[in-house]
């Protein structure tokens, strides 16, 4: 294996990594947005009134979309493995 190989390797797996990880980081940055503006707007300044709804957030993406972050993992785990059986060879 060379080291290019490797690079691509590891490429991938922080591109797969992003795309897993974007939904959920995507609606705690919605959520804490929509929290701070509304805080804005009345002057409650309270620090669990943001973690809270973003708590909640992070919590209804995962059930959601952990399906599609479990498939994704193992496909991209599955594709690993095969690539070490080749090479190997």
């Amino acid at each position: 294996m060379s080291l290019g190989d490797v690079v691509s390797l590891m490429r991938e797996g922080i591109i797969e990594l992003f795309i897993i990880v974007a939904p959920v980081l995507a609606a705690a940055l919605i959520v804490g947005l929509i929290v701070s503006i509304l805080q804005a707007a009345t002057s409650i300044q309270e620090q669990t009134l943001t973690f809270v709804p973003k708590l909640i957030a992070i919590f209804a993406m995962l059930a959601l979309l952990g399906g599609w972050m479990f498939s994704r993992c193992v496909e991209y785990t599955r594709r690993i493995f095969m690539m070490i059986s080749e090479i190997t060879r």
